[in-house]
């Protein structure tokens, strides 16, 4: 990786605190019924959370894929239990502590020593998303553990307290190309649209753990915003959002988040935002840039480019329409007359 190239934002580095913590690869969960039942009404039977996802990463595309919320690389969870507090405390500190942009390594099986990148969260399955080279992921095993260095829990921008920042690493801030002005910072991100489009993840009353939804079942919002070319690792901007205590609309507010997961047929999900920044739109200014993404921040990869891709219920849709359309063989429409 490329070393960072420093901005001027002042932050309290000398007070953070650096903290290993560390979860094993997940193997995905299946529930009783395999269907999950699209907004078109449509049972469907995919591949979703958890495992090794070794063809897709940061960079590549999250719209339109045959699956449901694909977490793209590696999917971190914490099953040990310790001596005190409940089952699912250590997963909820794994889950808090990691930071967008935080290194992590594996600490066992074949690939022990290599290194990844944290590149999101996940809340309701509670995950940690960490990125590697496409030949360490063949080479990764389900129940392998990976060690995160947690770095930015508590971090803040001295000149700016009025902005909030969350799961969000000092290294990601450097390299982010964020510029000063008189009274604001200037942000790079790939896409720019409104909170009345989010869904699943509204309701809770914290962002430190997880992301919400970006729905795209309007094809006209979608096409309007550009959401159909969103890739893993896209850095976006949220408008009318505030995600200080939780994520609600509230309009003169905006929120940088970063595209965690892919998207789904299912009615209020779609691409997740892991959020990032929370402020005032007279303090934060998103500025657009195709290359505001983890995977060319960090010079892990070059992004694809950005396509507009259909969602995965249009393409069926329309596959189904032109077998519809198609007339059918006079030899086959014999037969069936005659039997």
């Amino acid at each position: 990786m490329s070393e960072p190239n420093p901005n001027s934002l002042r932050l309290n580095l000398s007070d953070l605190v650096m903290v290993a913590v560390a979860g094993q690869i997940a193997h995905p969960i299946g529930a009783a019924n395999p269907y999950r039942i699209g907004n078109d009404g449509v049972p469907r039977v995919l591949p979703a959370t958890g495992g090794i996802v070794i063809n897709r990463r940061i960079g590549d595309r999250c719209v339109g894929l045959a699956g449901d919320h694909i977490e793209p690389g590696v999917a971190l969870h914490n099953n040990q239990r310790e001596v005190v507090g409940d089952r699912s405390g250590p997963n909820r500190a794994l889950i808090t502590y990691a930071c967008v942009g935080n290194r992590a390594r594996v600490i066992s099986g074949p690939c022990t020593g290599h290194w990844g990148l944290v590149t999101g969260k996940h809340g309701g399955i509670d995950h940690v998303l960490v990125d590697f080279p496409t030949e360490i992921l063949r080479r990764l095993a389900i129940g392998d553990r990976v060690q995160i260095y947690s770095f930015g829990l508590g971090m803040s921008l001295l000149d700016y307290p009025d902005i909030t920042v969350f799961n969000c690493s000092p290294d990601l801030l450097r390299r982010w190309g964020i510029k000063e002005r008189e009274s604001y910072i200037e942000v790079p991100v790939t896409h720019r649209f409104p909170a009345r489009i989010m869904g699943s993840g509204l309701g809770k009353n914290t962002v430190w753990r997880g992301e919400y939804d970006i729905q795209l079942f309007d094809p006209e919002l979608r096409r309007r915003y550009r959401l159909d070319s969103l890739r893993f690792g896209d850095l976006v901007a949220i408008t009318d959002a505030d995600t200080r205590f939780g994520p609600s609309y509230r309009r003169g507010r905006i929120t940088i988040g970063i595209i965690v997961h892919g998207d789904s047929t299912v009615s209020g999900h779609g691409p997740g935002v892991t959020p990032l920044l929370t402020g005032a739109n007279s303090r934060i200014r998103p500025v657009r840039n195709p290359r505001a993404n983890l995977a060319a921040l960090f010079d892990i990869r070059r992004p694809t480019t950005q396509t507009r891709s259909r969602t995965l219920i249009e393409r069926q849709q329309t596959a189904f329409s032109a077998v519809l359309r198609k007339p059918v063989a006079s030899t086959v429409k014999r037969k069936y007359l005659t039997e």
